[in-house]
């Protein structure tokens, strides 16, 4: 996958995983995998600074729950209305702009 399409639309992937339930940032990516066959692959140092960014910006509320394997608990992420309203307004501009590279690339 291209770097530049992830780094472009990382914050419609983690809204789009995050709509069904509140995960922590590996489930995040680990979800992002299993649900594209893989194809979405990205690394934790690209996710954490989305997930912070998108929390100051009140599209998800963080909240610490379960304990990891080092004994810590981890932060989940769970969609803000706001994010809710950002996610629908992502998924229409996508949807608009990927009509318009098909029509003309003429498919």
């Amino acid at each position: 996958m291209n770097p530049d399409l992830l780094r472009g639309n990382l914050e419609l992937i983690v809204l789009s995983i995050l709509q069904q339930r509140p995960l922590y940032g590996f489930a995040i990516i680990q979800e992002a995998r299993s649900r594209t066959d893989g194809y979405f692959d990205f690394k934790e140092g690209s996710l954490y600074p989305a997930l912070h960014r998108m929390e100051q910006e009140g599209l998800l509320a963080a909240q610490y729950g379960e304990s990891g394997r080092n004994g810590k608990p981890r932060k989940y992420y769970a969609v803000t209305d706001k994010g809710r309203q950002m996610l629908e307004a992502r998924r229409q501009e996508f949807s608009t702009f990927t009509a318009a590279v098909m029509r003309l690339s003429g498919v």
